[in-house]
């Protein structure tokens, strides 16, 4: 069982009614979804995983109070209101997962309907940009990847933590998280620009040179390693 402590002050705090799972429980107001499984005594196995809103283990699908619209969140970052209704979702979703070696792609743009032909189907419904919890037009994404822009796919899901929320919505049967992975690695592979020096600081990290500043850093407690980081924080 994964457990995180909730504050103590939370058991003064004021109590609020929220459904998990299908049954009634009272929490403290002020903590997050997933918080409010941990304090339920929930057995959060799968389901949890950075707490910062990073990893996307934590997909979430609730409904506020009188309202009868289903929505998605990471339930790391969002809190628990009065009679919200919360369900996790799993964390992987039964989607058809290409494989391919960037190596014996010859055509990119053609290649991408060989791999996931799928996305030719899509239906333009939005109904995967209105469950992504980032807030990425996942729609208008999939579409330029269909037209070979592959350089803005990569920038517009950026932000995108592979929770797959935007896959069991899709009427079409597409992952578009995973055509947007596809995308990033044939822009770098294909037509990305190689960073500038970045064969000196290979050869630099090959050679040794930092092994033992490495070493160093290695050897400090969370303390020192956390002043250390904060010398080159902008």
């Amino acid at each position: 069982m994964l457990a995180v402590n909730v504050n103590l002050e939370t058991e003064s705090a004021k109590k609020i009614t929220v459904e998990i799972m299908g049954k009634a429980h009272q929490v403290p107001e002020g903590i997050t979804m997933i918080q409010a499984l941990w304090y339920t005594g929930h057995e959060v196995i799968r389901g949890a995983g950075c707490l910062g809103g990073f990893c996307g283990a934590c997909a979430t699908v609730y409904r506020t109070k009188d309202d009868p619209k289903v929505k998605t969140c990471l339930g790391c970052q969002t809190m628990v209101e009065d009679g919200m209704f919360i369900s996790s979702v799993p964390t992987t979703f039964p989607f058809r997962k290409a494989k391919y070696d960037l190596a014996e792609i010859k055509d990119p743009k053609q290649d991408l309907f060989k791999y996931y032909p799928e996305v030719a189907l899509c239906r333009n419904c939005d109904a995967c940009t209105k469950a992504c919890p980032q807030g990425i037009d996942v729609r208008d994404g999939v579409w330029r990847a269909v037209f070979g822009d592959f350089e803005k796919v990569s920038e517009m899901f950026q932000n995108c933590v592979m929770c797959g929320l935007c896959v069991p919505v899709c009427i079409a049967d597409i992952a578009p998280n995973l055509v947007a992975v596809y995308a990033s690695r044939v822009q770098g592979a294909f037509y990305g620009k190689e960073p500038e020096k970045l064969q000196h600081r290979l050869d630099e990290i090959e050679s040794g040179k930092y092994v033992q500043d490495w070493d160093r850093l290695l050897q400090m407690n969370p303390e020192d390693l956390k002043a250390f980081c904060l010398q080159y924080k902008s």
